[in-house]
């Protein structure tokens, strides 16, 4: 049987990364952050490490630090916010991400809300502004909806099986 290139990096990926969890809300609290709980959860029950968690407001320019930060933080590799990507005024957290982003991984979001689409939610899909890429040499973000039916879906579908991958391309280069 031929070995696929795919195969062949994810075998070569890390097994465990490094991860900061960012929940943006201005009204949720750890005992209420069902969304950011579950993150951890699924992290750890899939070998990764929860290097960080915090709880910050919905503001452009204290996101947009946060992820500077986490551009120079080494125990971090990962991050992964979850909440303020839809549409009302409020919802700066893509706006914050994209200006952030060296190199954007459009594939998260485009197939984030297909499989929003068709598995959940159908035409409000559209609505979401999920996205993905790297912050700094070797940091990927991530950033979906605040929703537990989103995060379980962009971490189960999508994050999860590609974690050790995207970091295994991320440290090639640096090798």
């Amino acid at each position: 049987m031929t070995i696929t290139s795919v195969e062949e990096h994810r075998r070569e990926a890390p097994r465990s990364v490094s991860c900061a969890v960012i929940t943006v809300s201005d009204t949720r609290t750890p005992e209420t952050d069902k969304s950011g709980r579950l993150i951890m959860e699924l992290l750890e029950a899939h070998g990764h490490k929860v290097a960080h968690y915090e709880i910050v407001k919905d503001e452009y320019e204290l996101l947009s630090e946060i992820l500077a930060q986490a551009a120079d933080n080494p125990h971090a590799e990962v991050v992964l916010l979850n909440g303020g990507t839809g549409i009302a005024a409020r919802d700066t957290t893509y706006e914050a991400v994209r200006d952030r982003l060296c190199k954007e991984m459009p594939g998260f979001g485009e197939l984030f809300r297909y499989l929003s689409y068709a598995e959940d939610i159908g035409s409000a899909a559209i609505l979401s502004r999920a996205i993905a890429g790297t912050i700094g040499n070797a940091t990927a973000v991530f950033s979906m909806p605040g929703s537990t039916g989103a995060v379980k879906l962009a971490m189960t579908r999508l994050i999860l099986p590609e974690l050790g991958h995207v970091m295994r391309e991320l440290y090639k280069d640096m090798v």
